[in-house]
């Protein structure tokens, strides 16, 4: 069974905790460390500092058995440049890749997405 949340808040950085808050409760729920749930946190802010033009942003966060999963999205197009190209310095591409299990990049009718994914621990579900 995989559950779900879905939030809409306003991009500028004073909505980003609410975010925070909710992965954070989600994680608890898989036994993941505090380094695991801050990995994660680290690529939400990345993303979300990607969209500070007062628009909503929309933070889709999931959890199953095998891990979490954050989805943030839309983005214009040219906002995830980063993700698309290697420069081989400290870009968004490589900063997602080393704190997160999975990166995926989503076109949808409204914009691009990010999918975002760290492995909950081998014991995480057993307890339920």
């Amino acid at each position: 069974m995989t559950d779900e949340i879905r939030l809409v808040i306003p991009s500028q950085a004073n909505f980003w905790p609410i975010a925070h808050l909710v992965t954070g409760g989600l994680a608890l729920r898989l036994d993941l460390t505090y380094d695991q749930l801050e990995d994660l946190q680290v690529a939400i802010e990345a993303l979300l500092a990607l969209r500070e033009d007062g628009e909503d942003v929309v933070v889709e966060l999931g959890v199953d058995d095998s891990g979490l999963r954050a989805r943030v999205g839309p983005f214009p197009a040219d906002a995830l440049r980063g993700l698309d190209e290697d420069a081989g310095t400290l870009d968004l591409r490589r900063v997602l890749e080393t704190v997160c299990d999975s990166v995926e990049r989503d076109e949808r009718a409204d914009g691009a997405w990010v999918e975002l994914t760290k492995r909950a621990p081998a014991s995480a579900g057993a307890g339920r």
